[in-house]
């Protein structure tokens, strides 16, 4: 770990503060993903248009996450690489948010290629072109929490993550701690439980609020896991629940500001209980709780994170100070103004 000094050591980026209006073109990998599709609307709002998606855009259920959106290229994830030798596009940012999610996938050659490998390639790519880099870590690295929440870098190589996913995101952090050659600036974020719109298409992987809200309109209840950990109640597992419009503004604070290059956690900092998310879904739509509880799937049961917290100095000491949605808010915002009109973001 001894290399990483050769970043610490500068402080602040080397890479100028981002500059409004840029002529160059703004990289969203997963873009037609959940985050990746938010961080392209805010990116819209704020005036940029001009951007190019990466992702796998034959996934007709995520087309609707792109749909109003403005970008100037839409370029097949596996073409990427060879488009960039070609064109040689003008690119002053690259937000890296695609990956293989899915936390029961456990063929972890798909998590080595996606996650791993493409990853270096994006990495090795923004180095020799100079261009400033934010990529999507995860919380799942953690594993069951035994080294705790911190992000210090000296304990990303003692993490033991439960599933294949959080295994491969870890190997690219351990990667990237390594690395003389870097971009000019490079952030690394380990989202914790993200929640949101443009999670439709998600599936079994989507939020529990989208699945709560769902159940409460089929049957009028909710079923949670019972717990599997007599340290706690059932529906009393507690996760550090975060707004995707909170992800998407750090993103864009990193872009802008660009602070000390680092891995830095993402989540709100204040573990919340699975029956309080539910108890949000519910008073979001003016009903009383009915909560069941069942089993937990076995194919999950070993591999799941009873509690999850992100410790957050790291991200304030960068000068982050712009706080986070409470679940209540967040929750609030998303059944109402999203789920309920079914409406994207």
């Amino acid at each position: 770990m001894d290399k990483e000094k050769n970043y610490k050591d500068t402080g602040a980026s080397e890479a100028p503060p981002f500059k409004e209006g840029s002529k160059g073109s703004i990289v969203v990998t997963g873009a037609a993903g959940f985050i990746g599709s938010c961080m392209v609307s805010y990116l819209n709002q704020r005036g940029f248009e001009n951007l190019i998606l990466v992702d796998e855009f034959e996934d007709e259920s995520k087309e609707l996450n792109l749909l109003h959106k403005k970008y100037i290229a839409r370029i097949e994830r596996e073409a990427f690489f060879v488009w960039l030798q070609k064109e040689e596009p003008a690119v002053d940012f690259i937000f890296h948010l695609g990956a293989r999610t899915d936390t029961t996938e456990f063929d972890y050659a798909i998590h080595q290629h996606l996650n791993v490998d493409y990853s270096k390639m994006i990495w090795e790519y923004c180095t020799t072109n100079k261009i400033p880099l934010v990529y999507a870590s995860s919380a799942a690295t953690y594993g069951n929490g035994e080294q705790g929440y911190d992000d210090k870098n000296e304990m990303i190589g003692q993490l033991k993550p439960l599933n294949p996913y959080g295994i491969s995101k870890n190997e690219f952090d351990k990667w990237v701690l390594l690395q003389i050659a870097a971009p000019p600036f490079w952030a690394g974020l380990k989202f914790f439980n993200v929640y949101g719109p443009n999670e439709y298409h998600k599936a079994r992987m989507a939020s529990m609020i989208f699945h709560g809200y769902n159940q409460i309109k089929k049957g009028g209840k909710v079923k949670l896991f019972r717990s599997n950990d007599a340290a706690y109640k059932d529906g009393e597992q507690l996760r550090d629940f975060i707004y995707v419009k909170d992800i998407i503004t750090v993103c864009y604070w990193l872009m802008k500001n660009k602070p000390a290059s680092d891995i830095y956690n993402l989540g709100t900092g204040t573990a919340r209980s699975f029956n309080d998310l539910v108890n949000a879904t519910f008073a979001a739509q003016g009903l009383q709780p009915v909560i069941e509880y069942i089993p937990m799937p076995a194919d999950i049961s070993d591999k799941y994170q009873n509690f999850t917290e992100a410790k957050m100095d790291k991200l304030a000491r960068a000068g982050y100070a712009a706080g986070f949605t409470t679940l209540e808010k967040g929750v609030e915002d998303y059944v109402r103004n999203y789920l309920s009109p079914n409406l994207f973001y």
